[in-house]
């Protein structure tokens, strides 16, 4: 078998194995959250029958650990299970599967995190090639300063900027990010700006830093002093010769980060109310949705390690030396 099956093979099992630790969290977590689902539909002012008798019909009387085997058990065949949300003590359920709320969250929250990357990744590249080649220049200074700031203000600070500043007296950009399905895209893009404007400052530097060093640390290699003998130009140098040595750094940096805009959004999109899975895990959370909330945070940890699989994957693929540790 290839190293390379080998090694994917064994980061998957390692992944299904972090993700069945990090499902025993998520369930214990959502166990200990304060306020009582039963109590919260029922009111204040239901008996203590009533509640019982509500909390049986859910499930909710049953054991710990009996909940999560059956939860863990549902999800491995595909079922997040039914939605707390729509029942009352009136006798009518009027439920939703949690596959019917998570799905379209989703995919806007993908389509979210899809605009920031085509932004970000670009901008990171471009700016972390220019300051390695105009290292210690006053540009070189004013991109870092200006990334390091950005990444230095909590996200809804930037966010809240940018809406002053894009949204209220200049520009005129939509500050409230509600897509629709059946939205035109480029009407989608345009709802989209801000929210992808604000991840894009929050995750640029990251990438932007790491380019800039993994080059420079490369631009001291023998090679490159060879290529420069030979008199090639320092752009030459750097896309032809130093940068595809350094891809596996960049593309690590780069899949963390792509994580990090699925799994980070939650404040983005509370910030400009919109619907994907990040505002859905705040409204369940509120409503004691517990199936829910257990789904988003499911998705959201599956999500972070199958990226990070696929940058252990890149990195071993630009640098075959990883598949054979000494």
């Amino acid at each position: 078998m290839h190293p390379l099956l080998v090694t994917v093979l064994k980061r998957l099992a390692l992944g299904a194995v972090t993700l069945f630790i990090v499902s025993i969290i998520i369930f214990s977590s959502i166990q200990m959250l304060p306020g009582d689902f039963g109590q919260a539909v029922l009111g204040q002012a239901a008996t203590e029958e009533a509640v019982a008798a509500f909390r049986a019909e859910l499930g909710l009387d049953r054991p710990a650990w009996l909940r999560y085997f059956d939860w863990v058990g549902s999800v491995a065949r595909g079922d997040l299970g039914t939605s707390f949300s729509g029942r009352a003590s009136s006798g009518v359920d009027r439920s939703r599967p949690v596959v019917e709320l998570v799905a379209p969250r989703l995919w806007n929250t993908m389509f979210l995190a899809g605009l920031a990357g085509v932004i970000s990744v670009p901008l990171a590249m471009l700016l972390g090639i220019t300051t390695a080649l105009w290292r210690n220049s006053r540009y070189d200074k004013l991109a870092s300063a200006s990334t390091l700031t950005a990444i230095s203000f909590p996200e809804f600070f930037v966010a809240y900027i940018l809406i002053l500043l894009l949204g209220t007296l200049w520009i005129g950009l939509p500050t409230l990010a509600i897509v629709e399905p059946g939205m035109p895209l480029g009407e989608r893009i345009l709802k989209c700006l801000l929210p992808a404007m604000t991840l894009t400052l929050v995750i640029v530097a990251h990438m932007m830093r790491m380019t800039r060093a993994a080059l420079i640390n490369l631009l001291a290699s023998p090679y490159i002093e060879m290529a420069r003998l030979n008199g090639e130009s320092a752009t030459r140098v750097i896309l032809r010769h130093a940068l595809p040595n350094a891809w596996a750094p960049i593309a690590t940096v780069i899949a963390f980060n792509l994580a990090y805009l699925v799994v980070g959004v939650v404040v983005v999109e509370v910030v400009f109310v919109y619907p994907g899975v990040g505002q859905l895990m705040v409204d369940a959370v509120n409503t004691r949705d517990i199936p829910v909330v257990q789904a988003c945070a499911l998705i959201f940890a599956a999500t972070y390690i199958l990226l990070n699989l696929f940058a252990d994957v890149i990195g071993i693929m630009t640098n075959p030396r990883l598949l054979y540790p000494k």
